[in-house]
């Protein structure tokens, strides 16, 4: 079929979506996005996050359907069934595992990776029947596409891990083509389809047509405004086109669905105390109508009017005992049909996320780079509010862009990077990544309590041996190298932790701020020396094994989820000499969980040679 054979899911916090390219060439072609919500009145380039199950946790609908569903449901029926929005931001900044939990609407629980990898099913099946509609009904199978997830730049490989275990068991690849699916980070893919833009592609206050620079040199910042996440990478276009990153990725939750929560609060406070709540309670197909027509409010900026359901304005007039039952004073009225709110209550809702990405931004103006754009992508930058702060803030010293179709803009550049994934040539590293190792105590260095003696030499365990640090420019491709062996002629497998950290240098694995990140086995069946690379440019980390008995290479598994901690298996590393010249080797010891490890030196120990 070809690389050119491409679909992209875009998997959004409130909207999701899925793009495709099935020409038999790689030409300059647009990307096909399918429309939405048509049988419900809507027209939309994604449908909303949200998932349905019955009450035997059995798959029923997503997006509109299953919003429209569950919004018709009896109060009885709605307490039985299962509804899931918002769950994306369940994998953001947590300590992860593939039992994680996620509550739906009506307080149940369901394990996350059933619910995000039956979502991953839908789009999977829905893009498969959409795509034989469009080819006179040739019947396509997963395995014919290159498969493009999108996650925001700000996730840890955790999160990307159960993203890919989670399509993994949406029958969207398996553990053989695994390479078929492409995880694209999401400000990176808005950046490269606004790099194809027009200038008529922008919206223009001024009217002055103005595309993006394409120039090299040329510094912008794109700024993806989600529901859950605002995700900020700075970008410098490259001789040729490419793209390199200029400082780590930032930024944080505060994106559109904060404004639904300031919202929400408002309403809590404008009804009689404890109206809302039951409200929601009890009717909480109703709520959900109530909070999809506030959404649509956030795009505009001024006095607005939102419908109040019959059993809300009900339940308010009997606790309050009088038929004007809204608290005018907090900024809101009532005039027998609508709530009003006046332009000043609507704006204050979006001060806590526009403070939050003020502040992101404004620590890149100071690093020094010379930003000409700020790009504001995704689906909450629709918002006029937000584009007004934006510009009002950081007008003056570059132009500020945002595409016509800034919801569209990740799933459209995705579809870009899964026909050309190094476009972006050069990334910065978010963390210094090392594993840990025992060397030759210092005691100028090392804690006195990490020391020990082993085959009469002084060591010191725990140390932090580093691969890659923070800030460092990593290509898209580049790999950090070294080699294993056994200690023992009977030795089966071994396991490297990996751990990361903000700090430039840290000592010892167990310094304040560093985390252990992951772990890998290296199987030694077939062979007694096995050299390991590590990818740490792409968007993901990988691991390559390659037996250098057989000449084989393996894939590597590198396992972020959070576990038990457990002893590492026997084995043996050495660096292959690109430390430094190679004239002589000092020999250490890898680390184990605990000091039982040592116990007989060979036992459970991991050599490290490094070239001095």
């Amino acid at each position: 079929m070809g690389d050119s054979f491409v679909i992209a899911i875009d998997f959004g916090t409130a909207f999701s979506g899925y793009a495709f390219n099935i020409t038999t060439t790689v030409q300059k072609s647009e990307p096909h996005l399918p429309r939405w919500g048509k049988e419900y009145g809507f027209d939309t380039p994604k449908t909303p996050t949200c998932i349905l199950f019955n009450e035997d946790e059995t798959f029923l609908s997503f997006g509109y359907e299953a919003k429209m569903t569950y919004k018709e449901m009896s109060r009885e029926e709605a307490k039985k069934h299962y509804l899931f929005e918002d769950f994306k931001m369940a994998l953001y900044s947590k300590e992860l595992s593939s039992d994680l939990k996620i509550k739906a609407a009506n307080g149940k629980s369901a394990k996350a990776l059933k619910v995000f990898s039956e979502s991953l099913r839908f789009l999977k099946e829905d893009a498969l029947r959409t795509i034989s509609r469009n080819t006179g009904g040739i019947k396509f199978f997963p395995s014919d596409f290159t498969w493009v997830l999108t996650v925001p730049a700000i996730w840890d490989p955790s999160a990307k891990q159960i993203m890919r275990k989670a399509a993994m068991q949406a029958g969207i690849i398996t553990e053989e083509d695994e390479e078929k699916l492409v995880i694209a980070l999401e400000p990176e893919a808005a950046s490269i389809w606004c790099k194809k833009l027009p200038s008529e592609g922008f919206i223009s206050e001024k009217h002055n047509a103005e595309s993006l620079d394409q120039s090299a040199g040329t510094q912008y910042i794109v700024v993806d405004c989600g529901g859950g996440t605002i995700d900020i990478t700075v970008h410098e276009v490259l001789g040729g086109g490419a793209l390199k990153e200029r400082r780590e990725v930032s930024g944080n939750d505060l994106g559109g669905q904060t404004v639904d929560r300031k919202f929400k609060q408002f309403l809590r406070e404008i009804f009689p105390e404890g109206v809302w709540d039951e409200f929601e309670q009890n009717s909480p197909s109703a709520a959900q109508r109530m909070m999809y027509e506030f959404s649509h409010l956030k795009q505009v900026d001024k006095d607005v009017q939102i419908s109040c359901p019959r059993p809300l304005e009900k339940l308010a007039k009997d606790k309050s005992g009088t038929e004007n039952f809204v608290k005018s004073e907090l900024g809101a009225s009532w005039d027998g049909d609508f709530i009003k709110i006046s332009r000043d209550k609507m704006r204050s809702f979006y001060d806590e996320s526009l403070q939050g990405i003020t502040e992101n931004l404004m620590e890149i103006f100071t690093s020094g780079l010379n930003i000409k754009y700020i790009l504001l992508v995704g689906g909450y930058a629709q918002s006029k509010v937000l584009q007004q702060h934006i510009t009002d803030q950081f007008g003056h010293q570059c132009k500020v862009l945002c595409p016509f179709r800034a919801q569209e803009a990740i799933l459209r550049g995705a579809v870009e990077f899964g026909r050309n994934p190094n476009i972006v040539a050069s990334r910065k590293s978010s963390y210094t990544y090392g594993f840990a190792v025992c060397e030759k105590f210092d005691e100028l260095k090392h804690k006195k309590e990490k020391k020990f003696t082993a085959k009469g030499v002084e060591l010191s365990r725990d140390s932090f041996r580093k691969l890659v640090e923070e800030g460092e420019d990593l290509g898209s491709e580049e790999t950090r190298q070294f080699l294993c062996f056994p200690a023992r002629d009977d030795q089966k497998q071994m396991k490297l932790r990996f751990y990361s950290t903000f700090k430039k240098n840290p000592v010892h694995i167990d310094d304040s701020d560093v985390k252990e990140e992951g772990s890998f086995i290296v199987d030694l069946t077939t062979g007694s020396k096995v050299k390991l690379e590590i990818m740490f440019g792409f968007t993901e980390i990988m691991a390559t094994g390659i037996n250098l008995t057989t000449g084989e290479k393996k894939k590597v598994k590198i396992d972020f989820m959070t576990k038990d901690k457990e002893c590492v298996v026997d084995g043996d590393v050495e660096d292959d000499g690109s430390v430094g010249s190679s004239s002589q080797s000092q020999e250490y010891i890898y680390d184990g969980a605990d000091e039982t490890c040592y116990q007989g030196v060979t036992k459970g120990l991991i050599k490290v040679c490094v070239s001095e």
